[in-house]
């Protein structure tokens, strides 16, 4: 028996895929959705044959239809939905002098519009059932620090943190929460390309400044997540919680 249904975006790789395995462990219908077909539905295969109900769909969280109608879709079988994980993002490394206005709109659109968008199709269920979880992925380098040749990845990854407040305090009165989660350096695809981020001497590089003494792991950042959309957490809303091994307080 379920405990709920849960949907996660970009859950194929990285913090997503390590955030179903753990809805899963927790007894959630796992809900896997990503672009990258392949990966999204191994991880609902990997999630079925370990006992778990779970489904994929492919789903660009940059089509305000594609996310209407697999919201649509699920609640139509199984109910308004109990959590949503915003987690599919990109981050591209782009100099600003050749920022355009193309690439900058492209990662606003995933990052931040694609969030946006799956919260306002699953809203009016949640609002009329009076209960559910909303959860946003930002980021150290939207709430602290500034990344250079990623300007437009920084300012997303900032209005993450500013959709949180806001939703939080629009939906709070119909007893939904929403908060977000702001992972400092993780081992994911994207931390270990070095075409557009630290790349794997990098970031072993920065476990010597990390208080903890290690970068993250996507396990790390997924138990908060699911932390987050429990009853543990009913007072919480609005939050942006930084998971970084104490990285922020950590650097003078």
């Amino acid at each position: 028996m379920t405990v709920g249904t849960v949907l996660i975006t970009g859950a194929g790789i990285g913090i997503g895929k390590a955030t179903a395995r753990a809805f899963a462990k927790a007894g959630f219908r796992v809900i896997v959705t990503d672009i990258l077909e392949h990966e999204g539905g191994s991880v609902a295969d990997e999630l079925r044959t370990a006992g778990a109900e779970a489904e994929f769909y492919r789903l660009d969280v940059t089509s305000s239809a594609a996310c209407d109608a697999i919201v649509a879709d699920i609640e139509q079988r199984f109910g308004a939905l109990d959590c949503v994980v915003n987690n599919a993002g990109i981050a591209h490394r782009v100099p600003l002098h050749e920022l355009t206005d193309e690439k900058w709109d492209y990662t606003f659109d995933v990052d931040l519009k694609g969030m946006m968008r799956l919260s306002r199709a699953v809203a009016p269920s949640m609002r009329s059932r009076g209960s559910g979880s909303i959860i946003c992925l930002s980021s150290i380098m939207g709430v602290a620090y500034g990344w250079d040749e990623h300007v437009h990845y920084s300012a997303a990854k900032s209005g993450v943190v500013g959709l949180v407040r806001g939703l939080a305090v629009e939906l709070a009165p119909h007893g939904i929460r929403v908060n977000g989660v702001a992972p400092g350096y993780v081992r994911t695809a994207q931390a270990l390309s070095e075409e557009h981020s630290l790349g794997p001497a990098g970031l072993e590089a920065a476990a010597s400044f990390i208080p903890m003494g290690r970068v993250g792991e996507p396990e790390d950042i997924a138990d908060v997540i699911v932390f987050l959309a429990s009853d543990a957490a009913r007072y919480l809303t609005g939050q942006t919680i930084t998971v970084d091994g104490g990285l922020l307080v950590g650097r003078y």
